[in-house]
């Protein structure tokens, strides 16, 4: 049976993160790629298995497509990366259901600290890069 390695990030006493391999069955979590529009009902099935109101998501913001699932944005990363993606273009999100509209989108991840790529933060700093998650998120989800 083929593992997925994702990391959970604790705080250590010098309050800095380190990254704690947990090696997950993949068959466990129910994460879907999406390259065609979903309906809520089916995202809400998804997101049952980890928050209820609200789903982990990454965009492959060249093939424009989403990974939806999972309890960490690493374990929809993973997947996307299995099947074709390139980190440097995978970027996390999160959706919730009880907003509206373009509020629905949090474009905030561990996934997204990437000092070489000139973000260095949890949230996406770029607002063409934004823009472009926004996109592709809205066109597969509302």
């Amino acid at each position: 049976m083929k593992n997925v390695i994702s990391r959970r990030f604790i705080k250590n006493t010098y309050n800095s993160a380190i990254a704690e391999i947990l090696v997950k069955d993949k068959n466990a979590m129910n994460i879907k790629i999406i390259n065609k529009k979903i309906s809520e009902p089916e995202l809400l099935e998804i997101a049952k298995e980890f928050y209820g109101d609200m789903i982990k998501g990454v965009v492959d913001v060249e093939r424009e497509v989403l990974a939806m699932g999972g309890e960490y944005h690493i374990d929809a990363s993973n997947v996307l990366i299995e099947n074709g993606s390139v980190q440097k273009n995978v970027w996390g999100f999160n959706w919730y259901f009880d907003r509206g509209g373009e509020e629905r989108i949090e474009y905030i991840s561990l996934i997204n600290i990437r000092p070489a790529q000139g973000n260095r933060m949890m949230e996406v700093q770029d607002l063409s890069l934004r823009g472009k998650m926004k996109s592709i998120i809205l066109k597969y989800l509302s």
